[in-house]
């Protein structure tokens, strides 16, 4: 089975930094990406969640290059996925994590300042020979009570859902080479669930299938006009997958070598049987006209 053109070298992706709050920037760096051979645009897409584009990069060449992107506003906390796509066909999306934080909450208090006052009862002096009078103080006390505050980040909504995707979509053929007739089959994935995937080769339609709700697909390849070679078979479907195999024309030299080998065969053989009944009817003729003179009468004159 032929493996997809991703196979060349394993595509990876790396974000930094991993983690930041709603309106925060970050770069991707990615390795092991090939774009097409016709390609001559290196602009790099930077998707978030395989549909929103915050950023752009370039392809520097030797399946490397890097570019920025921004977390959209809205943006869910909890984990994200961030994927460099080329605008050219390519051999891989690679794809990375980034984790949404909350937005730091700034808490003031204000602490209510408590009064407590204090009474004193009434003194009640009594007077015997003498007169006594007694005061008493009345003391004060202020109390400030701070109540404790606990803030707390809200878990994202129960209902909120990711849809999962992966990147690395490829291409696979399932024959290296073929010869004029053979079958062939095409197997992709990491298409959109549910789309339309368009084969073509060199300019021409050689198939069609629909993804199904995991985004793979499976579809007969059939080239309309068969040419020696390497046959690149692009599939689009949403992304463009790409895969390619060798188209070899069977050589009748084989064939016309046995041929002719049979033909010389049986002329030799036809030949020496000419021969042998050429020296059966002289040799009869010679054997014959020798016996005749044996036999001839004698003169007796």
């Amino acid at each position: 089975m032929a493996g997809p053109v991703s196979a060349q070298q394993q595509a990876v992706a790396v974000v930094s930094p991993e983690s930041g709050p709603v309106g925060s920037t970050f770069a991707l760096s990615w390795s092991g990406v090939y774009l097409d051979p016709d390609c001559s645009d290196y602009a790099v897409q930077i998707l978030w969640d395989a549909r929103q584009v915050v950023g752009s990069g370039r392809h520097s060449g030797r399946g490397r290059g890097s570019g920025t992107g921004t977390v959209p506003a809205g943006a869910s906390v909890g984990a994200h996925r961030v994927t460099a796509r080329p605008v050219c066909a390519a051999s891989a999306y690679p794809t990375d994590g980034f984790t949404v934080t909350g937005t730091p909450v700034t808490t003031t208090t204000t602490t209510a300042a408590v009064t407590t006052t204090t009474t004193a009862p009434p003194l009640v002096t009594t007077t015997t020979t003498a007169v006594t009078t007694t005061t008493s103080a009345t003391s004060t006390t202020t109390t400030t009570t701070t109540a404790p505050v606990t803030t707390t980040d809200s878990p994202p909504p129960t209902g909120a859902t990711t849809t999962p995707f992966d990147g690395d979509g490829a291409l696979t053929l399932d024959r290296d080479n073929i010869q004029p007739g053979d079958p062939l089959t095409a197997t992709g994935t990491g298409c959109e669930p549910g789309s339309v995937v368009s084969l073509s080769s060199l300019g021409e339609d050689v198939g069609t299938a629909k993804a199904d709700g995991a985004g793979t697909f499976s579809a007969r390849v059939e080239f309309a006009t068969i040419q020696p070679g390497r046959h690149v078979v692009r599939a689009d479907c949403g992304v463009v997958l790409v895969g390619s195999v060798d188209v070899a024309l069977t050589s009748s030299t084989g064939g016309t070598t046995s041929t002719l080998v049979v033909l010389v065969f049986f002329l030799l053989v036809g030949a020496v049987l000419v021969r042998r009944q050429f020296a059966g009817v002289f040799g009869g003729r010679a054997r014959g006209d020798h016996a005749q003179g044996d036999h001839a009468p004698e003169d007796h004159a």
